[in-house]
């Protein structure tokens, strides 16, 4: 039986800037009272037919909240911007990841398996079972760092293929089921570790954290009262921590110490629409330093400063999102039982692996880069 379908030759939904000025009458005439509190603009999507390879996209594919935000978005997404579908056919995916070799990697966790997407070939299986893993990264050497549900543990695959624990417990008890993780330029590896893949009477911690383990092994608790910490990310300069909370529906900010502990945690941006299927869970960061996190609706975009510059429609549930294709300008969605893209304006940043670890350009630290980068766009 056929579990995913792949389009190889994809017909794309085009963002349509053109019908603005007739959607805006059309609330003028039927919305006054509310335009006078808050005016919104909506970029309408294209409805195609299904014709092979093809998507329906029904609702918008492109929204921004307030005329400023449009502006602010399409600097980020050009008016030709396309949300493709790339495969469907899953359980429920999530934990993205684009290998340097030029695949992408995701969980499927109810299926139990990490699968490889490539483009213009077959989704192939990359690991079953996978401990029902969600999300993974990359550390310094390339290898695949995942956090494992069943098993209960952050794991790593060496170059073999070897798959080795690295952490699987706190002080003497199991760990909940690591969730989402981040690694930094100086091989340290913040997760998450919500209670999701796992029942209430398997919970040994009594709390749901945020853990650092250090490049020697040595796991740290950094924060234990989030209620479901979940997507994770560092700023492109990693003086900040950003830590999703899918229960109470906002982003969380932290400085972080020399030592690499955290400090100073306060709301970063809330994430609420009752009206839209969604939630803060999956989180990204371009060069700039905007963030992308999932939520009600699709990707929501904020600038470093908490700023909503916009939200980025998906036609299904999006869980997690990664920066992929040799420039890192498209982003990856796991979205439900699909795996989508767009192609943005932007830079994403990548996971740090291989020759990054030492030097990058001009002598200087891959972090340093980072940050001269992030400067120059200031």
């Amino acid at each position: 039986m056929v579990k995913y379908r792949v389009y190889p030759n994809i017909t794309s939904i085009k963002i349509n800037h053109k019908n603005q000025m007739s959607n805006r009458k059309f609330w003028i005439v039927s919305s006054t009272i509310l335009l006078v509190a808050v005016v919104t603009i909506f970029a309408p999507g294209i409805t195609q037919e299904i014709n092979h390879g093809s998507i329906v996209c029904k609702n918008n594919c492109f929204q921004s909240i307030q005329v400023s935000s449009i502006e602010n978005l399409q600097e980020i997404i050009g008016k030709d911007a396309q949300i493709e579908k790339v495969a469907e056919g899953f359980k429920f995916i999530e934990g993205p990841v684009w290998h340097p070799k030029g695949f992408l990697l995701f969980s499927d966790i109810p299926e139990n398996t990490i699968y490889q997407w490539q483009p213009n070939q077959e989704v192939k299986i990359f690991r079953n079972p996978s401990g029902n893993a969600n999300g993974n990264t990359l550390d310094l050497e390339g290898r695949l760092i995942t956090g494992e549900h069943s098993n209960r543990r952050v794991s790593r695959t060496e170059k073999d293929g070897k798959i080795v624990t690295i952490v699987d417990e706190y002080n003497g008890k199991r760990l909940n089921s690591p969730n989402d993780l981040v690694v930094k330029s100086d091989g340290s590896i913040y997760f998450t570790d919500p209670p999701y893949g796992i029942k209430s009477e398997q919970e040994e911690l009594g709390f749901y954290g945020v853990y650092r383990i250090a490049p020697d092994g040595k796991l740290t608790l950094l924060i234990d009262d989030f209620v479901r910490p979940n997507g994770i990310a560092l700023s492109p300069d990693e003086t900040k921590l950003y830590v999703n909370d899918s229960e109470k529906g906002h982003i969380r900010i932290f400085d972080i110490k020399s030592d690499g502990t955290l400090e100073n945690g306060r709301i970063f941006a809330e994430l609420k629409d009752p009206n839209k299927r969604g939630v803060p869970d999956g989180m990204k960061v371009d060069l700039q330093g905007n963030i992308y996190s999932t939520g009600p609706g699709g990707v929501w975009v904020f600038s470093a400063s908490g700023k909503l510059l916009g939200i980025i429609a998906v036609p299904e549930k999006v869980a997690n999102l990664a920066w992929g294709n040799n420039d890192y300008k498209t982003l990856y969605l796991t979205a439900s039982k699909s795996l989508y893209r767009i192609n943005l304006k932007v830079t994403g940043v990548k996971p740090f692996h291989g020759s990054q670890k030492s030097v990058g350009a001009n002598g200087h630290s891959p972090v340093q880069v980072r940050f001269d980068r992030l400067k120059t766009l200031i």
